[in-house]
């Protein structure tokens, strides 16, 4: 079957090259059993490709089945893929298969596989490279014969060597790599899709067609599209159902498009250049060592005032400055603290003690580590207006991770 009839058979819409090429790749690698690794952003029709390469191989006549290891939760993943007897842990109250038992012979789609703990890799490796399992609470070895592709929208090399997935697994899922390209990457499909959409959901909604002057198609066309194919349907469905004037100009598209995720490749994690990627300790730790240097800068200079009567060059007869060093200061638990230098610095009398007061109460600091992460996750909502993407990355760790923790800690 060539290109063009895999196109209409699954109809996917587009004559770029980089589209080609994926197709061309997928029909090659259709007949084989071996393991395929599907990367590309996210809306960029990984599945399609999955469902591509089961129908064109000799396991079509199988089953198939797509799992989000993404939403899954770490402690269930192992018996949602493995299954496990009964008793194996608290609430398991039967037998349960899993899907390599219920899909034995077929194909099944691990999609954002780079989210699957290391646990379950190291079962997912042995699953590839003999076919053999074990269910949760069971010590029987078990039998399958299923075709295994994967997606992720990540680096999952950056992974491996972060220590996030096992670089044994990667390179057996790798075999075969296979890159949607993005949408921003097809500029010469972007027309017709849109095209396709519109036609689509005016016939579904009974509504006028939908065309665009040559302002929109410019705009439409020089997008980035972070959401890729599925952020471009959806904006095609809201137009087909909310705009009264059927013919589209440039400023009215621009409404459609959320300014803020412009040029971002959302839900991929973002790179901060030029910025350490901390984990949750480390970050912690940043924010306890840099609270810890300003602390021993104010001892230096109360030692300096009380113990020699005066200050170090760089303060003395600036009392603005010692004042502002004060402010600098967040007193924990007291933001609004001001501390004022009461007797003026006097070089010609440096002998004269320095009174210095403070209009806030004394708070002993906490070290609650707990208390700190907590406070560090409510400043990213805060300063995301509770857009837990943006958070999570503020924070250099997943957002799966971040709902994790905002409901641990009751937030």
């Amino acid at each position: 079957m060539d290109t063009q009839e895999i196109k209409q058979r699954f109809g996917i819409i587009g004559n770029s090259p980089l589209l080609n090429r994926a197709i061309n790749i997928a029909n090659q690698v259709a007949p084989t059993d071996i393991s395929v690794l599907i990367t590309g952003e996210s809306g960029s029709g990984k599945e399609v490709f999955s469902h591509i390469i089961h129908q064109m191989s000799p396991r079509k006549h199988g089953p198939f089945i797509a799992v989000n290891c993404g939403a899954i939760p770490e402690g269930t993943i192992d018996s949602e893929l493995f299954g496990h007897e009964k008793g194996a842990y608290t609430g398991a109250v039967g037998e349960r298969k899993g899907y390599f038992e219920t899909v034995n012979g077929g194909t099944i789609f691990l999609d954002e596989i780079a989210e699957m703990p290391l646990g379950t890799q190291a079962r997912l490796l042995r699953v590839l490279e003999s076919g053999q399992y074990i269910k949760v609470g069971s010590s029987k070895v078990e039998k399958t014969n299923v075709r295994v592709i994967a997606a992720t929208n990540v680096d999952v090399y950056e992974a491996v060597k972060n220590g996030r997935f096992r670089e044994d697994l990667y390179y057996r899922l790798n075999t075969v790599p296979l890159r949607i390209p993005p949408l921003r990457d097809r500029k010469e499909d972007i027309y017709l899709l849109f095209r396709k959409f519109t036609s689509d959901f005016t016939d579904k909604y009974r509504t006028p067609p939908i065309q665009l002057d040559d302002e929109a198609q410019q705009i439409l066309i020089n997008y980035s599209w972070p959401g890729n194919v599925r952020q471009l349907k959806n904006m095609a469905e809201q137009l087909a159902v909310l705009e009264t004037d059927r013919i589209i100009t440039g400023p009215t598209l621009l409404t459609y498009i959320p300014h803020e995720v412009s040029g971002r490749n959302l839900p991929m994690r973002l790179e901060n250049k030029g910025k350490e990627d901390f984990s949750e300790r480390d970050l912690l730790y940043k924010v306890l060592f840099d609270m810890k240097r300003d602390m021993v800068e104010l001892k230096k200079l109360v030692a300096d005032i009380v113990e020699h009567g005066g200050v170090s060059p760089n303060f003395a007869g600036n009392p603005q400055a010692i004042n502002q060093l004060y402010r600098d200061i967040e007193m924990p638990g007291n933001p609004e603290a001001q501390f004022t230098l009461q007797q003026p610095v006097n070089n010609s009398n440096m002998a004269e003690p320095y009174n210095i007061t403070h209009n806030a109460e004394e708070v002993e600091e906490s070290l609650s580590l707990i208390e700190k992460e907590s406070d560090l996750i409510r400043k990213a909502l805060k300063k995301h207006k509770g857009k837990r993407k943006l958070a999570a990355n503020e924070l250099g760790i997943s957002e799966r991770t971040l709902y994790r923790k905002i409901k641990e800690l009751d937030l």
